[in-house]
């Protein structure tokens, strides 16, 4: 499985990518904010995005649009990574059509199970 990690955080995305790489065996690649997520997501094909809420200059809500006006990327399942995913924050982030929502600070060893299990949706 290949990951696209779209986050502005330097250490989420070493952090993350390890987790999913290491420990759970997917091809990651990554991208510190919104367009370079964007373009990276049409040319590497990523079965599935993480995607961070709040970056500078094009954030979660601006870049899950730009992927989604994309026909290339316009399927991909996206992951919202947030560290304000409660309540109506969570509903919304859902209600902008993402698959399922992590939040931060995440658990390294059990990240890549949380991405497999909200990519198969509920039982």
């Amino acid at each position: 499985m290949k990951v696209l990690i779209i986050d502005d955080d330097d250490d989420i995305r070493l952090i993350a990518g390890m987790s999913l790489g290491r420990v759970g065996g997917m091809e990651v690649i990554d991208a510190p904010g919104g367009a370079e997520g964007v373009r990276k997501a049409r040319e590497e094909h990523p079965d599935v995005i993480l995607l961070d809420m709040m970056m500078p200059l094009m954030d979660g809500s601006e870049t899950l649009k730009a992927l989604r006006s994309d026909p290339a990327t316009a399927t991909t399942p996206v992951i919202f990574l947030s560290c304000k995913a409660v309540g109506v924050e969570m509903d919304r982030m859902m209600g902008l059509g993402a698959a399922g929502v992590l939040l931060k600070p995440f658990d390294p060893r059990t990240l890549s199970d949380e991405v497999r299990a909200l990519l198969k949706g509920p039982p």
